[in-house]
This record gives C-alpha cells, sequence and structure tokens, in this order.
C-alpha cells in the first residue's frame, strides 16, 4: 500500500536548498527499516542512509527542491505541490518498494536520502567521503520512468563585465556592462558547438544577474553566473570558447562531464539533459538512474505527479532490484 499521508507530510514541509533539517528530522522518525545512519554534511544539513543487509543496491534520491516552496494539494489522481516529482514522490516510491522487499524477505538494498542536490550536489559529494559504497547505484528523478542511457555535462561560470560609467545622456564618452553582457550573449547565441548524436545541441542559462547602477548612469559593473549544458562533442569546445574572451571576468564554478549510465534491457530508456547527483557518488561502479514523473513539470509552479507515476515506480523498482 502507498502511504499517501506520509507524502502530504513530506511535501507539508519546506525542504527548499538549505532547509532540509526539518525535512530528514521528519524521515527519521518515521521511515523503518533494520539499520539507519545520519551523516552530517556539514552545511547544518544531513544525509540519511536506511540499510537492509548488506546493499548491492542503493535506492537514492535528493530531499532539497528548488524555491520557493509551495504547499501540496491531492486530486483523486494527482499531487501538485514543490517536490511533487523532483524529488519527494521518489523519496515515497523508492521508501515503498523497500519495504515491499522486505515483506517478501528480501534484503541486499539500501535507501539514501541526500542534501543540496540543486545547488552543487553538496549532500553527495560529503557521502563520497563517508566512502560507502556498492555495486550498484540507482538515483531517483523524473524520467517518466525511463532508464537514463546518457546525460548531459554541465559547465558553470560566474561572470562579470566591467563597464566606465557615464551620464547617459552622453553614452558615447563610457561603457555601458549591460552593453559588453548583451554584445556577449548574442556572440554566443551565434557559436555551433557542434550536434552530438546522442545528446543534442549544447544550450546554456543566465541566472542571477545583477547590475544595480541607476537609470540614468551607464553600468559600471554586471555580474551573473552562466550555466552550460554540454555533450560528448562540446564540453572541450565550450571550455576553450570561455577562455578566449578577453571582454568577461569569467570564473569556473564547477560542473559535470556528460556520461553513459546504464541502462537494463527489456526497460524502456532515453537520454536527458539535465543533471542529478550520480557523477559525484563515486563509490558505485554501476549507476542508474530513474523514476516517476516528468521533467517537464518539475521547477514549474504547477509541479504535478500522478498517482498512478508513483505507484507504476514502485513495481519498476522492485523489478530493477530482481533483475539484478
Amino acid at each position: 500500500m502507498t502511504d499517501w499521508k506520509l507524502f502530504e507530510d513530506i511535501l507539508s514541509v519546506d525542504s527548499t536548498t538549505g532547509r532540509e533539517a526539518a525535512l530528514s528530522q521528519l524521515l527519521w522518525e518515521r521511515l523503518e527499516a533494520p539499520r539507519r545512519e545520519r551523516f552530517p554534511v556539514g552545511d547544518g544539513t544531513e544525509n540519511l542512509l536506511l540499510s537492509w543487509g548488506t546493499p548491492r543496491l542503493v535506492f537514492c534520491t535528493h530531499m532539497d527542491t528548488v524555491p520557493p516552496y509551495i504547499p501540496p494539494r491531492f486530486t483523486e489522481d494527482a499531487v501538485y505541490g514543490r517536490g511533487a516529482c523532483d524529488a519527494k514522490g521518489q523519496i515515497l516510491a523508492m521508501y515503498t518498494a523497500c519495504r515491499r522487499l522486505e515483506a517478501e524477505g528480501l534484503d541486499g538494498f539500501a535507501l539514501l536520502l541526500v542534501s543540496g542536490e540543486e545547488t552543487g550536489s553538496w549532500g553527495a559529494k560529503a557521502f563520497t567521503r563517508v566512502g560507502r559504497g556498492a555495486p550498484f547505484l540507482l538515483i531517483g528523478e523524473p524520467t517518466e520512468g525511463k532508464m537514463v542511457s546518457a546525460a548531459k555535462g554541465t559547465l558553470s561560470y560566474d561572470l562579470e563585465f566591467i563597464g566606465e560609467p557615464f551620464h547617459s545622456g552622453y553614452p558615447q564618452y563610457g561603457v555601458s556592462a549591460v552593453t559588453l553582457f548583451n554584445k556577449f550573449c548574442r556572440e554566443l547565441e551565434e557559436v555551433d558547438f557542434g550536434s552530438d548524436p546522442i545528446l543534442g545541441a549544447t544550450t546554456w542559462n543566465i541566472g542571477e544577474l545583477r547590475s544595480d547602477n541607476p537609470q540614468n548612469v551607464l553600468s559600471a559593473r554586471l555580474s551573473c553566473r552562466i550555466y552550460f549544458r554540454t555533450t560528448f562533442v562540446s564540453e572541450a569546445a565550450v571550455k576553450e570558447w570561455m577562455a578566449s574572451r578577453a571582454d568577461v571576468r569569467a570564473t569556473l564554478r564547477g560542473g559535470d562531464t556528460p556520461r553513459h549510465y546504464v541502462a537494463l534491457e527489456g526497460f524502456p530508456s532515453a537520454p536527458v539533459a539535465f543533471g542529478s547527483d550520480a557523477p559525484h557518488l563515486e563509490p558505485f561502479p554501476h549507476k542508474m538512474i530513474c523514476g516517476p514523473g516528468s521533467i517537464k513539470v518539475a521547477h514549474r509552479d504547477d509541479e504535478f505527479i500522478l498517482k498512478s507515476e508513483i505507484q507504476a515506480a514502485v513495481e519498476q523498482y522492485i523489478k530493477i532490484f530482481k533483475s539484478l
């Protein structure tokens, strides 16, 4: 049986990144397993590990969500709210699968719940430092029930454009940092990083854009962050292009390389363009990614998951474990 009251309670906790402690405490109090462990991440949050024997397969997903917090709303067929599909629905489906396997008298699996996935996989990196692993890792993300065959990589840069402030009535005597930023974006839109036969085109997005100049003064400084989704053919080219820019101070923050993942025979599979904790959980030689819900509604104000998707994911997780 799927515990919809547990799901409502999980969704009722604001666990936007940095606030996961309240959710981990709730899960610590409510989830049952023969062995339970807590691991501090170092930023006030923690990871939880529930084990049934010595695991051959570790189910894993994240507790944090993107802001803003949106309370849950249940309908007959669906559940709405922040984290419904990314990734609190995975918590419910994976835990339910573990309890079902336990009821069948099986062991050799675990459930790892980590913090900080949405802003740098801090929980996953902290758990890697613990040094615990298993032969197989199954990451829960909204993949519409498909096993991920390959995933794009990421490259994140802090950008700073430096202008020469001047009265905006006489722009010819100064340089606007906003103008430099616009030029950078126009030129980037024209770059061909190549089309990957598996992962497609390279994409990018601008976030945390700031320029605090008054409207009547040319901008002296504009800062932002750029986030590339790279492919097997574009990762090196993106780094080279960014290194060639003399009009911006670009500081590489980090990223993940594009990767292939284990897609078991007999299960639907597809490549994806989003990142996950998988690259940062190193002590697992064989990694899989799949889960209920669609990435197309993740991070949206109308985020939702169908109840039938969660129930199907429970069966799929059980089937994956038994197939191994």
